[in-house]
């Protein structure tokens, strides 16, 4: 049995001869979660022409001492057609054109009004500026590259693609991921009659996180701890890009799972890493599907999901930078010196930075549920004090980090 590799190693041999799927072109409001198969480039300029940001009277530049006389609006949508000359002024409402001879905004609350009259409130307060107008173009112009290609669409960038006039866009393919959960105790609900089965949870997390990056999840019922029966399930998973499998990839009795991928024809690249929660993790591929095998422990499952099944599908998807990002963090609290596995810890955030949740176990759901970040703790890492700065996977927004 050959020692687990580490990490990094392991990362870079899943990913290093895996291409993007192909692209497609989509209405740009269905985009989310999808990789920008090219460059994302603006079709018109944003803002079109100088506008306000604020409420209020829009005079020429070089008649800001009043009084004025009130001589049209401008409202968004609605432009004033006029011109402005000295002593005139128009009402402009917030993301309204300012006026073609205009230069200068008296806020409204700085503003006084009588009769069609504006007046600076306080002559010892502000005062007409054009602080207060948005540039044409300032955003950016028609022509300019917004984002580049291998970028995941989120909705603020699903925004700056419709602002941009950009209704259209060409995308990563979608990776379809058969996912196979095996044990004899697994059941696909909860069992009265049973009360040694246990629901099968890993197959509805894995397809949640694969939902997440718009991949099509697939996922079969809870597989016997059998070689037969796990072949079979490879064989009905064969037109997936990716098959999950969960369980049965360790050194016990009943693990079944490298005989029968085996028997299918799939030949292992690499079995055991050297991380914890989840060393005995398989790859193996036939033919052009790539087979994901994670341990069977949910929390396991999981994490190994954030460092290998993610990144899988992200590169497959077109995504310019596929590992997960790491962010540092300060400790609050203490952690022990490191193992000689690199191990990834579920954390809070708390006062000052992220704390350790105390329950390790691999088994332990509740634990996972509550973790709002993966502690990461290198091989051999000195002890941690308060205030030691830790890198951290962020599961969940929020916190002081």
């Amino acid at each position: 049995m050959t020692p687990p590799i580490p990490l990094n190693e392991a990362q870079a041999r899943l990913l290093q001869d895996v291409v993007p799927l192909g692209s497609e072109t989509i209405e740009t409001a269905a985009a989310c979660g999808r990789y920008l198969a090219e460059p994302l480039v603006a079709r018109r300029t944003q803002p079109v022409a100088d506008l306000s940001s604020m409420d209020g009277y829009a005079m020429r530049a070089d008649d800001t001492g009043g009084p004025w006389q009130l001589v049209g609006e401008s409202a968004a949508g609605h432009p004033f057609a006029g011109t402005l000359g000295r002593g005139e002024a128009v009402r402009i409402s917030t993301g309204a054109h300012m006026p073609t001879d205009a230069g200068a905004i008296l806020l409204q609350e700085n503003a006084c009004t009588d009769a069609g009259t504006v007046r600076v409130a306080d002559p010892e307060g502000d005062r007409p500026t054009d602080r207060y107008i948005r540039r044409k173009g300032f955003d950016f112009t028609a022509g300019d590259t917004l984002l580049n290609g291998g970028t995941r669409i989120d909705a603020a960038s699903l925004a700056l693609a419709m602002a941009a006039g950009v209704w259209q866009l060409k995308v990563g393919g979608r990776p379809v991921v058969a996912i196979i959960d095996s044990g004899d105790e697994l059941t696909a609900h909860a069992d009265p009659a049973r009360p040694d089965a246990l629901p099968a949870s890993n197959g509805p997390m894995l397809a949640a996180m694969c939902s997440e990056l718009a991949a099509r999840a697939l996922v079969q019922p809870p597989v016997a701890d059998s070689r037969r029966a796990l072949r079979e399930s490879l064989e009905a998973a064969a037109g997936a890009d990716v098959i999950v499998t969960t369980g049965g990839a360790s050194v016990g009795d009943h693990d079944h799972m490298r005989t029968a991928l085996a028997d299918w024809g799939a030949t292992i690249d690499f079995w055991r890493v050297a991380i914890r929660p989840g060393k005995p993790l398989l790859v193996a591929r036939k033919g052009g599907i790539i087979v994901l095998g994670l341990p069977g422990n949910p929390v396991s499952a999981f994490v190994t999901a954030h460092l290998f099944l993610l990144p899988l599908l992200r590169r497959m998807g077109g995504a310019g930078d596929p590992l997960p990002r790491f962010i540092d963090a300060r400790l609050s609290g203490s952690l022990p010196v490191g193992g000689a596995r690199q191990e990834f810890m579920r954390g809070v955030w708390a006062e000052g930075g992220v704390a350790a949740i105390a329950e390790r176990d691999s088994s332990a759901l509740h634990a996972l549920a509550n973790a709002d970040v993966l502690i990461e703790r290198p091989i051999g890492a000195p002890a941690a004090l308060h205030g030691d700065s830790v890198r951290v996977l962020v599961l969940k927004n929020g916190g002081n980090a």
